[in-house]
């Protein structure tokens, strides 16, 4: 089957909301004028929300910076929508799906700015972040054997690259977007080293017979 064809069979029938809004969006004149600014309204609607919604964790930011990164959010995600107009197949109104795209920018500059001006650590801290408070003597004991195990996997199964990345992402709390931005390169390309370097782990750890942890797997947020 054809790439088209797929895609056909992908596309749920549209409800008459969201017809309108494509209609008006590929015309041309004073109708799609119209619709891109209403879009624009409602982006911005859903990226103040996050902001909104973010506001308690950084304190350090004002109202009108906290605007700013709304409305720059809201014309980022604006582009964004225009640009992927055809990849939206009505598995929900298009009024929701624009939404997420207003969410996904605010959160993505909200993480940035929060990092801004601060050190990157691609190195690890202390491997006692993963420690679990209240363990008792043995229970204490063979934790440390056990992160003392998954430190030297990470050390000898993963290249500087792949440690790098694990490292930042998930022991010291780096938001992929943000360490994505300061290395030059994508999410995507990051969740694939951080994808190859899970393999490889999790295959070092069971050749000497241990159980992989699944944490070093998870984004920060």
């Amino acid at each position: 089957m054809s790439a088209t064809r797929t895609n056909q069979a992908a596309a749920q029938p549209l409800d008459p909301d969201s017809r309108a809004w494509l209609r008006d969006l590929r015309g041309e004149g004073a109708a799609r004028d119209e619709a891109i600014s209403r879009l624009h309204e409602l982006l911005l609607r859903a990226t103040r929300f996050e902001v909104a919604r973010r506001r308690p964790t950084l304190p350090h930011l004002r109202g009108n910076d906290l605007d700013d990164i709304a409305n720059q959010a809201a014309d980022d995600a604006l582009m964004s929508v225009l640009g992927r107009l055809d990849s939206f197949r009505g598995a929900s109104r298009f009024s929701t799906w624009v939404y997420k795209f207003g969410l996904l920018e605010a959160a993505v500059k909200l993480r940035r700015r929060a990092w801004q001006g601060r050190e990157v650590p691609l190195e690890p801290e202390s491997w006692s972040l993963f420690s679990s408070a209240g363990l008792g003597p043995q229970e204490k004991a063979e934790q440390s054997q056990l992160l003392a195990v998954l430190q030297e996997a990470v050390d000898a199964a993963l290249t500087p690259h792949q440690r790098r990345v694990l490292v930042a992402v998930a022991l010291n709390g780096v938001p992929i977007d943000v360490l994505a931005e300061r290395m030059g390169t994508n999410r995507g390309a990051l969740y694939k080293t951080l994808h190859d370097a899970r393999r490889k782990l999790r295959r070092h750890l069971e050749d000497s017979g241990h159980a992989p942890d699944g944490r070093l797997g998870e984004e920060g947020a």
